[in-house]
């Protein structure tokens, strides 16, 4: 009972009046690991769609800087959870983000697409892997409190119920999942980027487990080869494993959002107007009041 702690308070709660909480508690002490592992998973599915590829391409950053890439993205999502987005960092971040975005030709169809795999990534991989599932109320919660972002980033057409945006989810895929070597270059930037966080003599073994973590119509998409069916067995049953051991444990007490930790791109800490592309941090700090 005391391991499920956390989530009887979640239960108490609303998922429509109380989203931010509950995203809050899920974040930050029920499945920090976890949903940093999905939203990882979640940046490679984008990564499939041609026309986001080639955005990003183009733009250079996963090329030029992806280990400042991620943490930004990462810094920013984590912002966002943890302090809620009506906050006042919570506002100036999806500020920054708009302001950032205000800069490239991106459709709206695709800014649905990347806002929903933030609901559904964790949704799915806490189902597979976690050592839980979701409740209801949380499941609820994430897609309410990700609606209420995407509203504050003026994306259009956003469905109205959980049902409905993961129809959206899962038919953009079957419609815009194909192979394009700009899915390739972005991929292999990202893929180099996890590889350099391991010692020289290990990334040949990691490469494939990488790939173990795509599913075949992801490793279409990209080109890349598939990894050896007893590879991704065994990863699977290593993280079922270690879902049933975090079972026996007690709950959190300190939160350990992406916020918290050490940041490779900000050894000695970070600042909001630090968080984006250099060619629009000029523009985007110029008119920013101090934190």
């Amino acid at each position: 009972m005391k391991r499920h702690q956390n989530l009887h308070q979640i239960q108490q709660l609303d998922p429509i009046q109380d989203h931010q909480e509950i995203c809050r508690l899920m974040a930050g002490y029920e499945f920090p690991w976890d949903i940093n592992r999905a939203l990882e998973i979640a940046l490679f599915r984008t990564f499939c769609v041609p026309s986001i590829s080639a955005l990003l391409d183009k733009t250079g950053e996963f090329h030029q800087r992806p280990q400042k890439r991620y943490d930004d993205t990462a810094l920013t999502v984590a912002e966002i959870l943890k302090w809620g987005y009506d906050s006042d960092r919570g506002q100036e971040v999806i500020r920054r983000m708009n302001h950032m975005h205000g800069h490239f030709q991106i459709s709206n169809a695709d800014f649905l697409y990347v806002l929903s795999t933030f609901i559904y990534e964790p949704v799915r991989w806490l189902d597979r892997f976690g050592w839980r599932p979701m409740s209801e109320n949380e499941r609820l919660a994430s897609f309410y409190f990700w609606q209420a972002v995407g509203q504050r980033m003026q994306i259009q057409n956003i469905p109205d119920t959980y049902e409905a945006f993961e129809r959206y989810n899962v038919e953009y895929e079957q419609q815009h999942f194909r192979y394009a070597q700009t899915n390739r270059l972005v991929g292999d930037s990202t893929q180099n980027l996890m590889l350099s966080w391991f010692p020289c003599w290990l990334r040949p073994l990691v490469r494939p487990s990488v790939h173990s973590f795509l599913d075949d119509r992801m490793l279409e998409a990209y080109g890349f080869t598939a990894p050896p069916a007893f590879l991704r067995q065994a990863i699977a049953y290593s993280l079922r494993l270690r879902g049933r051991v975090l079972r026996w444990l007690p709950p959190r007490k300190q939160p350990k959002f992406y916020t918290d930790a050490d940041h490779r791109s900000y050894p000695n800490g970070y600042q909001l107007t630090q968080l984006g592309p250099p060619q629009t941090l000029e523009s985007l700090n110029h008119d920013t009041k101090p934190e």
